[in-house]
């Protein structure tokens, strides 16, 4: 699945929902869902710095495409993590580097985040890119 059709998903997904209660209810079962992260990749490298909450992101580069691996101690924020994962896992850099977190904006996730989660999530995403961009560089010198 590309990038573009995980967002499409997620839109739609969220398109059920009438009111935020129920997408903020369906945002913290995502979180719940994730695999659990194992605690040796609780590392400082792996947190990701400007979230309020503990934030850790993990990337794998496997056959052509990072897989991403996350946590967090926040119950919103894990969900927060939950989207990302679905998003750019098992996406190759390029394709991680060019895609904007849009579905944000259209299940008006950027209107109904706190500043601090919402600058949370900015910080998680560019930490993505900066994976994409590394995975990218390596990919380039083999």
């Amino acid at each position: 699945m590309t990038a573009l059709e995980a967002q499409n998903l997620i839109v739609q997904e969220f398109s059920g929902y009438d009111d935020w209660e129920d997408k903020y209810r369906h945002i913290i079962k995502l979180g719940k869902d994730i695999p659990p992260m194992s605690d040796e990749l609780h590392t400082e490298d792996n947190k990701v710095r400007g979230c309020q909450s503990q934030v850790w992101l993990h990337a794998e580069f496997n056959d052509g495409k990072v897989v991403f691996q996350g946590d967090s101690d926040a119950a919103i924020v894990k969900g927060l993590v939950a989207l990302a994962l679905r998003v750019y896992s098992h996406q190759t850099p390029q394709d991680i580097i060019a895609t904007q977190p849009d579905f944000i904006q259209k299940i008006g996730l950027d209107t109904h985040l706190s500043p601090n989660r919402t600058n949370g999530f900015a910080s998680m995403i560019k930490k993505i890119k900066t994976y994409g961009i590394a995975f990218s560089l390596l990919q380039q010198q083999a």
